[in-house]
């Protein structure tokens, strides 16, 4: 049987194969694939603007290739987690 951390690691790794791919390299999400991951998956996404996206996709892209591979989406869910914990503890 598996753990709650197993199950939200298996989501969290889901969610990236479900939107990686769709308009090229299966490895990486480029901004549409990212903007449609922050829109449909956060409850935060849909209220975002195009420019808070653009600037959260050059903030993620530390290598500048204009995609976002899956060590730079770990680095994301990093951040949302600080963010969440943030707001719960608050």
């Amino acid at each position: 049987m598996s753990t709650a951390i197993d199950q939200a690691l298996c989501t969290l790794v889901a969610v990236f194969h479900k939107y990686a791919g769709k308009d090229g390299d299966k490895n990486s999400l480029n901004k549409s694939e990212l903007k449609e991951l922050i829109k449909k998956e956060l409850t935060i996404g849909p209220k975002l603007h195009e420019a808070e996206i653009q600037g959260l996709m050059e903030d993620l892209d530390r290598n500048k290739d204009q995609e976002v591979n899956f060590q730079e989406y770990v680095t994301f869910l990093g951040a949302l987690a600080m963010i969440y914990n943030e707001a719960l503890t608050s």
